[in-house]
């Protein structure tokens, strides 16, 4: 099997890329139009958002906010994907519990003396 060819993007399009996210509802309909992962649409993000930062002098709350604010994005991101993850996971176990004709009654458990 041969290696996957890394496609390069300009710089132009990641910014104008990031313009957009900024505008988008839908982010993974943005990442599945332009061909390109989600994952690495946050990450150009990520980029473009600190070299905006650096580009400007700003007072030390506005910075301490300015990077809380990004550690935040981050932090939903990455929450996101794991949603999605999870969601997927989900949707596989149903599907086997279909096929298996499971009909997902309750679970039998032992009554606590209360």
């Amino acid at each position: 099997m041969g290696k996957k060819e890394k496609k390069r993007y300009s710089r132009e399009f990641k910014r104008r890329v990031v313009k957009r996210m900024e505008q988008c509802d839908n982010i993974r309909e943005l990442a599945r139009e332009l061909g390109v992962e989600r994952r690495l649409l946050y990450y150009w993000r990520k980029f473009e958002l600190e070299e905006r930062d650096e580009e400007r002098p700003l007072n030390s709350r506005e910075t301490r906010l300015r990077k809380e604010v990004n550690e935040l994005k981050r932090v939903l991101a990455e929450k996101t994907m794991e949603v999605d993850f999870f969601k997927g996971a989900l949707q596989k176990v149903a599907a086997r519990r279909q096929q298996r004709g499971v009909t997902g009654g309750p679970a039998s458990t032992t009554k606590s003396g209360k």
